[in-house]
């Protein structure tokens, strides 16, 4: 059963990453408009999202660069990212 719960952690925390990535680095248009630069900003909130993070309190620069990605911008992004699971026919996530 750890066996189990250990894969299934590290399933999880591996499409958590690459969920990161793609928020990272995945071009969404909004109102003619890359969001592709401000997304690229987030790279520095890398070390906050990672499952098993030692650091949990994103840096002042981390919030700065989340607040610069306009709100449509991120809401089309985690649109997308969730919807790679079943695109990429593997199980679909459920955060609890």
């Amino acid at each position: 059963m750890a066996a189990s719960s250990s894969s299934s952690k590290s399933s999880l925390a591996t499409i958590m990453k690459v969920a990161v990535m793609v928020v990272l680095v995945l071009v969404v248009t909004v109102d003619g408009q890359s969001c592709n630069v401000h997304l690229g900003g987030l790279n520095v909130c890398g070390e906050f999202v990672v499952p098993g993070a030692d650091k949990t309190n994103p840096s002042a620069e981390c919030c700065n660069a989340l607040e610069a990605v306009p709100s449509e911008c991120l809401c089309n992004t985690l649109r997308i990212a969730s919807r790679l699971p079943t695109r990429c026919n593997i199980p679909t996530l459920s955060c609890s």
